[in-house]
């Protein structure tokens, strides 16, 4: 039962960082995925693929595996830069790359 404790990036669809700030503690699979002979889908037997764990931060993530004696890995998150530009940059003569429309 290994887990790993990491803080979820933001998806595609979003450009804010909602849902972001909070550490996840979720087991690795124990099992692989399998199709099922009547459907098709993909499923197993292994029950703490479901479990997700959220947390304030990292050090209480660390502390609850730490107290059960789960076995962890931390993965840090890579800090993203942001750059910040105004509207009127898309319009400008000098742009690096031509306007598409």
């Amino acid at each position: 039962m290994f887990a790993r404790i990491y803080q979820p990036s933001r998806n595609a669809m979003q450009s804010g960082r909602a849902r972001t700030k909070a550490w996840v503690l979720e087991f690795e699979p124990a099992q692989a995925k399998r199709p099922d002979p009547l459907m098709g889908w993909a499923g197993s037997g292994d029950t703490r693929r479901q479990v997700h764990l959220s947390f304030d931060t990292r050090d209480e993530a660390v502390a609850y595996a730490k107290r059960y004696g789960i076995p962890f890995q931390i993965r840090e998150a890579r800090e993203t830069t942001r750059r910040i530009k105004s509207y009127a940059s898309n319009f400008a003569a000098d742009r690096k790359e031509p306007w598409s429309h």
